[in-house]
């Protein structure tokens, strides 16, 4: 989890330069004043690599569906009285995490404050997560894939816990697996990039899971050695970092946030695309294609910003694992509590 700034964040200051009197022409006076904006330039590695490196996070897309609304059509972006209302729904968040009593008719739980979550910066400019197809919906299931297990709803985190195979592998603290590593959610979207010679290392913030990304040309590793988060190999196209994956293990996590939702096949390839484009801002983009899973490919896409003080923090989870032990016998409690009631009628 970044460190947070609550508020609108401290911009550029401009500074106004009073011009005294003189005879000369005012031509002559803002053409000495007044040189061309410098165009911002892609940084360079010492040894000659677009430099990429530093903690990147998603969390201006916090709340952009993965698929478009209906109402949007084939529009991939807001218009700017749709980004000035948004922009005022921040600003109300922001005045609201500032509170940190609740009002005396308050229902109150067991969770945290809410200043304690991750909040959007500044709008985002996209209505869905997907940017093709068009019309923002990822393609349709195949029929073989839709039956597939997926772990407990990612709606109700309230599986059934017969075993602790009910729970998904997030929630057990594994993986969310590469996708759904990115995806911008409710806290702990930091991706921090570090480079050195022939190789990129790219490590989330939740789970800690690093990828360390070859990009010497070799090939992939044999298809009988998978993993939950592949085989990587990077290239440069430009001053693009595209990374294709494969070799992932079948039906352990989907293409969704956090890895929830319809898992993905064995057959699945990632190629996403890392491409900077200004001192605190990279577009990221993945297509995914898994041909036993989707009747096409697709593509998800959003920015990624560096914030002032963002850092990954420690990812603790289930703190030794407890809460899978807890959720365990707290199941068969209910149980025999329901087994003893039922005698009792």
């Amino acid at each position: 989890m970044g460190y947070r700034f609550h508020g609108p964040v401290a911009g550029m200051m401009l500074v106004a330069s009073v011009l005294a009197l003189t005879t000369r022409p005012a031509v002559a006076q803002t053409s000495k004043l007044s040189p061309p904006a410098k165009t911002w330039a892609q940084p360079k590695t010492p040894w000659g690599d677009p430099d990429l490196q530093g903690t990147w996070t998603s969390d201006d897309c916090i709340g952009t569906p993965m698929n478009r609304p209906a109402k949007f059509g084939n529009r991939l972006y807001y218009t700017e009285e749709e980004l000035a209302e948004r922009e005022k729904q921040i600003e109300k968040q922001h005045a609201n995490d500032l509170v940190e009593t609740v009002a005396s008719d308050a229902r109150v739980g067991t969770g945290p404050p809410s200043h304690w979550g991750e909040r959007a910066r500044r709008p985002c400019r996209q209505t869905s997560l997907v940017v093709d197809p068009p019309d923002g919906q990822t393609p349709a299931l195949l029929p073989e894939a839709r039956t597939r297990w997926s772990g407990e709803p990612a709606t109700n985190n309230n599986p059934k816990a017969d075993s602790w195979e009910d729970f998904s592998y997030y929630i057990r603290c594994i993986t969310r697996g590469v996708v759904g590593s990115i995806y911008p959610v409710v806290y702990g979207n930091g991706q921090e990039i570090v480079q050195a010679p022939g190789y990129v290392t790219i490590m989330q913030e939740m789970v800690h899971e690093a990828r360390v990304i070859p990009l010497d040309g070799r090939p992939h590793a044999s298809a009988n050695i998978r993993s939950y988060m592949g085989d990587a190999r990077g290239h440069w196209e430009g001053n693009t970092l595209v990374v294709e994956t494969t070799n992932f293990l079948g039906n352990k996590t989907s293409a969704s946030a956090n890895g929830w939702g319809t898992p993905l096949s064995d057959s699945l390839k990632l190629v996403e695309r890392y491409t900077r484009t200004g001192p605190n801002e990279m577009r990221y983009e993945v297509t995914v294609d898994d041909p036993k899973t989707y009747a096409q490919p697709f593509k998800i896409g959003f920015p990624l910003t560096q914030e002032p003080g963002y850092r990954n923090f420690e990812y603790a989870c289930h703190e030794g694992n407890y809460a899978m032990f807890d959720s365990l016998s707290g199941a068969r409690a209910q149980e025999r509590k329901a087994a003893a009631a039922a005698r009792g009628k």
